[in-house]
């Protein structure tokens, strides 16, 4: 196990105008708190925030069609993904949002910062203006032909399959999306954060970071080799956070430099609230504290040029980030997630369907890490029955139905190690320290992977030596089986514990150890075959029951109907 070290968990800001599926939560969300959750069972320091992404016009104009103001939608929607973060075992320091006034104080101070340090000007820039509509549109409102690879809906900031950031002009047939009218472009005055004068400082930074994996670097090394120009910080949309640069009092800053400032926002929030106003100094101003960011692949640029650009042109030396955790895409069913053709599940709708653990052990065994995964029933199904009920839980259930049975509920002593012994522990103990490995490199699906292994191993170890015959042959090896048996199910609880929290927490009860699950550190006790003889148990029962055989038959007529009654339940402004 490494030091103990300091920790800023950022999981990209969800844009709430809409209620995340579980493409969104897997690529940001829920990778980052199985990833904190380790981290503060490690004994690290951790401080994991996120928050609503609130401004920008598309909430203004969907506000505007619901006939509500855009802070009346967004305190809406904020409450309800709050509310099913919370259900969904989401372990947030802080969960904030981008109107939080010390978010808006803090994002007007750096920007004007970075603009008295000379990386802010001026400059007439062109715009699309939809003569339909009567606004001017941002650039995920206008979508056309990419000019580099050809993709037919790409938007007016970037192209989702070429991953290029874009300008609105340079779109080939450009069309308004809340039309489809083709828009007319105007000069108007803007403000741009200069790019080109950090381009080298950026390339360092990247070139440098071991720890940023392939698929960020390479992405990022790409797009920095084309050359970095100028981005527009301000807008012309009237819901945001008033620009505060001289002559902008018209503009509002750009929903993206707004909400990546967040991070940094919501951990000064966190810390005010707690009492300590200082603290947040002590992470983003400390040179060995580790920042790692939990985002989809479409936001790498965002994060891994545009936020350390401002971190390095605000002159505060802020710490870039260590890591860049960037999952590929999620599909459904072959398809991508899509609310219009009711393509995929949304995680209001998924916690009606079955308990949050199993979306979390299924979501993080099907995470895109190196390239796009897909979502099938088929495969919900195997992962949970076969790996999640049989590999697993019939693995302590075994153990523990065993002890309380035959021991009277207490774990039995043991004597001397077999060879067979020796050896199952030795490769428990070695696959802790892979599993530590890919914990900390955030690759989440590989360390479940090998956390299976060990129950992989365990049922094996069981088969092996048969305790249940050699009870009453040989009594002492049946005994010591069970010893270790037991500790192997003390260490798969902990292991398991950040990506199935509360089945964890009712294996720890069965388990009836006098101390909390998430007791920091607990990580490094992992070795210590803590659970020694004469500890008692509680009385077992099976805590994965498994999904019916019935289920891929029925599991369609069972969403449409929860499909059909969630629409009650969310708030007003979704309907």
């Amino acid at each position: 196990m490494s030091e103990k070290r300091k920790w800023i968990v950022g999981a990209a800001w969800p844009y709430v105008n809409s209620v995340p599926h579980l493409g969104n939560l897997i690529g940001s969300i829920l990778s980052a708190d199985v990833f904190a959750r380790y981290m503060r069972l490690r004994g690290d320091e951790v401080v994991f925030v996120s928050g609503s992404d609130e401004h920008g016009t598309p909430i203004e104009v969907e506000a505007i069609k619901k006939g509500v103001k855009p802070r009346e939608m967004t305190d809406q929607v904020h409450g309800y993904v709050t509310k099913l973060f919370k259900e969904w075992g989401i372990s947030f320091d802080n969960y904030t949002r981008t109107e939080s006034p010390i978010h808006k104080e803090f994002v007007r101070d750096l920007l004007l910062k970075v603009y008295k340090n000379g990386y802010i000007f001026e400059q007439i820039d062109i715009v699309p203006y939809c003569p339909h509509d009567k606004i001017y549109l941002p650039d995920r409102f206008i979508e056309g032909q990419c000019p580099y690879c050809g993709y037919p809906k790409a938007r007016g900031d970037q192209c989702d399959k070429c991953g290029r950031l874009l300008h609105p002009t340079e779109l080939i047939n450009p069309r308004c999306v809340l039309c489809g009218s083709r828009p007319i472009f105007k000069k108007t005055k803007h403000w741009f954060f200069d790019l080109p004068k950090l381009e080298k400082k950026i390339l360092e930074w990247v070139s440098n970071n071991p720890y940023l994996p392939d698929n960020v670097r390479n992405f990022t090394l790409s797009w920095i080799g084309e050359g970095l120009k100028p981005r527009s910080i301000t807008r012309d949309n009237k819901w945001g956070i008033e620009a505060p640069f001289p002559g902008a009092q018209d503009k509002t800053i750009y929903v993206w430099f707004d909400a990546l400032l967040g991070y940094i926002s919501a951990t000064k929030e966190y810390f005010e609230k707690r009492g300590e106003p200082d603290k947040w100094l002590s992470f983003w101003k400390n040179k060995d504290a580790r920042v790692v960011f939990f985002i989809g692949k479409d936001n790498i640029p965002f994060h891994s040029v545009i936020f350390p650009a401002l971190e390095i042109a605000s002159g505060e030396n802020y710490v870039l980030p260590w890591s860049i955790a960037a999952t590929e895409y999620l599909l459904f069913e072959g398809e991508k997630f899509s609310k219009s053709r009711g393509i995929g599940v949304w995680i209001d709708e998924a916690l009606e369907l079955m308990p949050p653990d199993y979306w979390r052990f299924a979501l993080i065994r099907l995470r895109p890490e190196q390239k796009d995964a897909n979502f099938s029933w088929r495969e919900f199904y195997r992962i949970i029955n076969k790996e999640l009920c049989d590999d697993i839980g019939n693995f302590i259930h075994r153990i523990l139905s065993f002890i309380y049975k035959k021991y009277d509920g207490e774990i039995p002593k043991y004597g001397k190690l077999s060879s067979v012994d020796e050896e199952f522990i030795s490769k428990v103990f070695s696959t802790i320290d892979e599993i530590d490995r890919e914990f900390e490199r955030a690759r989440l699906r590989i360390a479940l992977e090998k956390i299976l292994s060990i129950a992989w191993l365990g049922n094996q170890y069981l088969n092996k030596k048969a305790p249940w015959d050699k009870i009453k042959s040989e009594p002492e090896d049946a005994a010591t089986t069970m010893w270790i048996g037991a500790n192997i199910v003390y260490i798969l609880t902990i292991l398991l514990a950040p990506i199935i929290p509360s089945k964890a927490e009712e294996i720890w009860s069965i388990l009836n150890i006098d101390e909390s699950l998430w007791k920091p550190g607990r990580i490094t006790t992992l070795k210590n075959m803590p659970l020694k003889p004469g500890h008692r148990i509680n009385k077992p029962k099976p805590v994965f029951p498994k999904l019916p055989p019935d289920f891929l038959d029925k599991i369609q007529e069972q969403l449409a109907k929860v499909r059909k009654a969630i629409v009650n339940k969310r708030p007003k402004v979704l309907s």
